[in-house]
């Protein structure tokens, strides 16, 4: 969903960056998971601020309890998540998917995402560790097949 960045004031308000494309989600009364611990939260309150939002979670009712609280990511289940539109995939969907080439060719597994400003770039690895940048944008990533595990890739030249 996104990440707790920092505490804010003295009410214990975290200022929390979006990542995700369904911010309508973080309403009060909504379970979240907080951390890498996965610990469960619940929305207390939201309001909009300048550098994203502020939240506040029940589970955490003052400044003192929130202090620890720095680049923390905020999860959603899985389950829970919204259905996307044919053609879009959520990216916990795609890392691990081997890339192959259109010929049949392997490339790799797309190891990690990276937004960019205009579009996103997938990191895929090989075998030998070498890693190549592939710019997700339709001339290269040809399609996303899901059932097969698998993205299929046109390797331009200059790639």
């Amino acid at each position: 969903m996104g990440f707790v960045r920092r505490p804010h004031g003295v009410k214990g308000e975290l200022l929390f960056s979006l990542e995700t494309d369904f911010p309508e989600r973080l309403i009060k009364g909504e379970r979240f998971y907080l951390g890498e611990e996965h610990l469960e939260v619940t929305i207390r309150s939201r309001r909009n601020h300048a550098q994203g939002l502020l939240l506040t979670f029940e589970e955490f009712p003052d400044k003192s309890s929130v202090e620890r609280l720095h680049n923390v990511p905020l999860y959603s289940r899985v389950a829970e998540m919204p259905e996307l539109p044919a053609g879009k995939f959520y990216q916990h969907q795609l890392i691990g998917l081997n890339v192959v080439e259109e010929n049949g060719g392997s490339v790799g597994t797309l190891t990690q995402i990276l937004a960019t400003g205009s579009n996103d770039v997938y990191i895929v690895r090989d075998d030998a560790g070498k890693e190549i940048l592939l710019p997700a944008i339709r001339d290269v990533i040809r399609r996303v097949d899901l059932d097969e595990k698998r993205i299929i890739v046109r390797i331009i030249p200059g790639l």
